[in-house]
This record gives structure tokens, C-alpha cells and sequence, in this order.
């Protein structure tokens, strides 16, 4: 089964439905206009974009058709929100995985870390590899693969397979690598302290 590709609009628009369920359940199923705000804000987009109302209603169509999403009237205004992980039968931390590559494009295992944190937090970094294999090795197709490693980078970046990305993009800051070494010294401490505490 080959796996949809979703117009820069619907990935946009998907990925903000899924950011939000997980981040402010409370102003979720969202509005129009509030999906709109989430799909066009500054942070935690890569690229940022700045799609009309016409644009959004085009995408939440394209995701209609395919079962991705459901639309609840009533009140003043009508609600959105997304389904597309019952429909592709994913857990939790393959949805917060995909929905931050779809956000913020290729990324590696410690970047997803950090950037899936305040939907969820996994254990360490082998926990955000195991379930980018399993999206990978999928049968039903694969949601995402693993880049070849770009010059000068430590780390290969991993990207989703649900429409166009810019795989050529540049490599993350320094910083970026610096912030995922670190992260894996944090977790080996993390380990060495719970050893410690334990022999006691």
C-alpha cells in the first residue's frame, strides 16, 4: 500500500491538528481561524509558512478525502480535528515523531528527542530510534527513512514520506549536534546515578 502524498498545505495543516491535540487539549477540536494561527506561527517551524484561509480549507479537504480528519458543527463556528493515526493504526510516539518532522523537517534521533518533548517524553535516544525503525520498516508502507549523512554532520537526519521535503537542506547548528551530545552524556549519568542508588 503506497503511502499518501500530502500537498506542503495539508502536511502543514495535519501536523498543527496533531501539535495541538497533544500541547492544548483544551482549545482542541480547533476553529478555523485558530488552525489557521497554529499553521502560520513563527517557532517551531521549519519552513514557516503563511497559508490563506482558502489554502487551509483546500488542504482540510485534501485530508477529508482520505479520511484524515472530521469536521464537528455546532456552536458558532466549526471544529477540526485530525484521525489520521487511527487511520494508519500508530501509537502515540510515532504520531508525536511524525508530526514533528512534518513541523520542522529532517532531523536526527536527539534533535526528535528535544523536539517531541512536550508531546512525549521518551526515555532516551534509543527509545525515539526504536520507533523511528518500526515507522520505517512499516508493511503497510514506510512513514519515514533515514538520510544519508550530509558532510560535516555527526548524525544522520531522519524525514517523513508523507509528501515533498527538502532533504538538501542545510545541516542543524553546531549547536544542535553540541545539544545532542549532551543529551546523551545527561543519559549516561542518568544511568550512572540509578546504578549507584541502587548498590546502596
Amino acid at each position: 500500500m503506497s503511502v499518501p502524498q500530502l500537498s506542503a498545505a495539508a502536511l502543514r495543516v495535519l501536523s498543527s491538528l496533531s501539535e495541538k491535540q497533544r500541547t492544548v487539549p483544551d482549545t482542541y477540536p480547533m476553529t478555523l481561524n485558530a488552525l489557521q494561527s497554529a499553521c502560520n506561527q513563527k517557532t517551531s517551524r521549519e519552513p514557516v509558512l503563511t497559508l490563506s484561509e482558502a489554502e487551509i480549507l483546500a488542504a482540510l479537504d485534501e485530508l477529508r478525502d482520505l479520511g484524515w480528519i472530521t469536521e464537528q458543527s455546532g456552536g458558532r463556528a466549526s471544529r477540526f480535528a485530525q484521525q489520521f493515526d487511527k487511520a494508519l493504526q500508530l501509537p502515540s510516539q510515532s504520531v508525536a515523531i511524525l508530526t514533528v518532522l512534518m513541523l520542522r523537517g529532517p532531523q536526527t534521533a536527539g534533535e526528535l528527542r528535544l523536539n517531541c518533548e512536550r508531546m512525549h517524553r521518551f526515555a532516551d535516544i534509543s527509545a525515539v530510534e526504536a520507533f523511528l525503525e518500526e515507522l520505517s520498516e512499516r508493511a503497510a508502507g514506510a512513514l519515514v527513512r533515514l538520510l544519508p549523512r550530509q558532510p560535516g554532520a555527526r548524525e544522520s537526519r531522519w524525514v517523513h514520506l508523507l509528501g515533498e521535503v527538502a532533504e538538501d537542506a542545510p545541516v542543524a547548528a553546531p549547536a544542535s549536534d553540541l545539544l545532542a551530545s549532551l543529551l546523551q552524556r545527561v543519559e549516561v549519568l542518568e544511568q550512572a546515578v540509578a546504578a549507584l542508588q541502587a548498590a546502596r
